[in-house]
């Protein structure tokens, strides 16, 4: 990342921190662009998680370690991240018009964690998200081992988890990521 490119990145960051309190009550920037400055290899996480829609903005802080929660913020599933199966299994099943890649894979390439269903629906406290698309979310081995994934949106005022093939993938669905600084 070039110092420009990090300039930015912070700068927007900044910003989307200071419009949108209400998401990290009583935490200051200062404090946030500490732990960015103490962990670099996050910055990187962070721009591709800009660069992909995601619009990522502290959510949380964890008292134990200390660290600050990122989550893509955007109202919908980030755009550079959708049309994904669930998983590299998944995706090796598939043996005609096969996606791009899969949505456990590319969080990893990016150093982030899909969220569970428990965040998902922690964030979705936070403003009103995937009105029009839905998000992959980790899913318990039981259901992965039985070959479905589960993936949330909000409908009709309610947050819902629902399950799909694995292999399945579609324009409106993408994936947020959760990233611990």
């Amino acid at each position: 990342m070039t110092p420009q490119e990090r300039d930015l990145l912070l700068h927007t960051l900044k910003n989307r921190f200071d419009q949108h309190p209400d998401r990290h009550t009583g935490h200051a920037w200062d404090a946030v662009l500490a732990r960015l400055d103490a962990a670099p290899a996050a910055l990187g996480s962070l721009l591709q998680m800009e660069a992909s829609g995601g619009e990522p903005d502290v959510i949380g802080y964890d008292e134990a370690s200390g660290q600050y929660v990122f989550c893509d913020c955007s109202a919908e599933s980030p755009s550079g991240r959708r049309s994904l199966c669930y998983d590299r299994e998944a995706l090796d099943a598939r043996k005609e018009n096969r996606p791009a890649g899969s949505a456990v894979e590319r969080a990893r390439e990016m150093g982030v964690a899909l969220l569970d269903e428990a965040q998902y629906r922690q964030l979705q406290t936070l403003g009103t998200f995937d009105l029009r698309t839905s998000s992959w979310i980790d899913t318990p081995e039981d259901v992965r081992s039985l070959g479905g994934a589960l993936f949330g949106d909000r409908r009709y005022g309610r947050v819902f988890v629902y399950h799909n093939g694995a292999q399945s993938y579609y324009a409106a669905r993408g994936f947020r990521g959760l990233l611990r600084v």
